[in-house]
């Protein structure tokens, strides 16, 4: 059984390997270098306890505003993709009854992330991919002002999606997997 520690170094490992590597988010390298990103391990294994820690995370970012984003982490449940879209929809409406709507965005990321209408075997999908179902908090009025000094920012998903495409299916599945082998 793996311990939360390893469980984070998997996920700073996909960070590092993925996200910031390939550019997917301009401004996550900035956060991890500052350590302004939380990681939280979520061990529940049903809908409402898991919903109630994104809740408590969301507080947690109210309360401290030095914590810039946060990585919710469930490494448990949600392994098919159709129940992580049913809890991603359930989480989206949730922060919207809370009051957390237009103050924390949420971005989802997920081991088998497949974009609608897509084959599960575009290498687009791994701009998504990660090596455990994850709920990704953002603060909305940071990520406004960054993306104010980022130019063109409507085109980061296209360009994300052309970089993944030009890496390839196969190259992006080795780096996927080296994310856990280096915490053997």
């Amino acid at each position: 059984m793996k311990t939360d520690n390893i469980i984070i170094q998997e996920t700073r490992n996909w960070l590092k390997a993925v996200v910031i590597h390939f550019n997917f988010c301009p401004f996550a390298k900035r956060e991890l270098i500052n350590n302004h990103i939380r990681f939280v391990v979520c061990h529940e294994k049903n809908i409402e306890p898991t919903l109630e820690t994104l809740i408590e995370e969301c507080r947690h970012l109210d309360r401290y505003p030095d914590t810039e984003t946060t990585l919710l982490i469930s490494p448990k449940t949600f392994k098919k993709f159709d129940d992580y879209l049913m809890m991603l929809d359930l989480a989206q409406a949730l922060m919207e009854t809370q009051g957390y709507e237009g103050t924390y965005q949420l971005a989802s990321f997920h081991p088998e992330y497949c974009f609608k209408g897509s084959n599960a075997e575009d290498p687009a999908n791994y701009t998504n991919r990660s090596p455990y179902p994850m709920l990704h908090l953002i603060r909305e009025a940071s990520l406004e002002t960054a993306l104010m000094h980022y130019e063109q920012p409507e085109l980061i998903p296209e360009r994300n999606i052309k970089m993944a495409k030009e890496t390839g299916l196969k190259q992006l599945q080795i780096i996927l997997k080296n994310c856990y082998q280096k915490t053997k």
